[in-house]
């Protein structure tokens, strides 16, 4: 199993965001995240297309686009045109989910999924041979800054189960209150992707990198 670290550009610092993605990248980071959230969904507003758009092609880094939007569906074609390339869609915004995994596919993007803290890992068994990664939310979506909730790991331990169970090859990442003081745990019990926001972007990124890169690393 591969492990990944998915810095969040939600905890970074625009006015260097160009030399902050090459600190991340240059240390070990293959993914970059993007957190986008649209004011229906999450109470939150943050970035869409445009910041995506704005630095294809700066990076060789994998494209993460976390879609916090109600009814995704409506804005996956323009996040391929964006350039991303894994489109991550929420459970609960979704009217109809398989239609918005089959638009994804269409695009020629990776599919995830994401489920909030109150939402039972058993919601979405049926669901994991048609997903390239399942995203379990250890805070509750749309702010940053908030403390892991414990339970989380308890559904990130099921879901492993379950995609042992099928025999499927599906990654699981961990969003919210990860820092390299609990990001064993969460690794533990079955994570493979991790994003971090604050925790890489707050202080020096290259250093904070190379930090849980090197946890990362130990598990490979």
């Amino acid at each position: 199993m591969k492990y990944i670290l998915a810095p969040s550009i939600l905890a970074a610092d625009f006015k260097t965001l160009g030399s902050q993605m090459e600190q991340t990248a240059e240390n070990g980071a293959e993914y970059l995240h993007f957190d986008v959230m649209d004011g229906m969904f999450v109470p939150s507003i943050s970035f869409g297309m445009p910041v995506l758009k704005s630095i294809q092609g700066a990076t060789s880094q994998v494209m993460d686009a976390h879609l916090m939007v109600h009814e995704p569906i409506r804005y996956i074609e323009d996040f391929k045109k964006a350039g991303a390339d894994i489109v991550t869609i929420h459970l609960e915004a979704c009217e109809d989910v398989r239609e918005t995994i089959a638009k994804i596919r269409e695009c020629g993007m990776k599919v995830g999924l994401s489920i909030c803290p109150e939402t039972p890992a058993e919601k979405i068994e049926h669901l994991l041979a048609d997903i390239d990664m399942l995203l379990v939310m250890s805070v509750h979506p749309g702010f940053g800054g908030q403390k892991f909730i414990p339970e989380s790991l308890e559904k990130i331990q099921k879901i492993r189960k379950m995609i042992e169970e099928q025999k499927l090859n599906v990654d699981i990442q961990v969003d919210g209150g990860i820092y390299l003081s609990n990001v064993k745990e969460v690794l533990d019990a079955g994570a493979n992707v991790i994003v971090a926001g604050s925790a890489v972007f707050n202080g020096d990124p290259a250093e904070n990198t190379r930090a849980f890169m090197e946890i990362l690393n130990a598990y490979e």
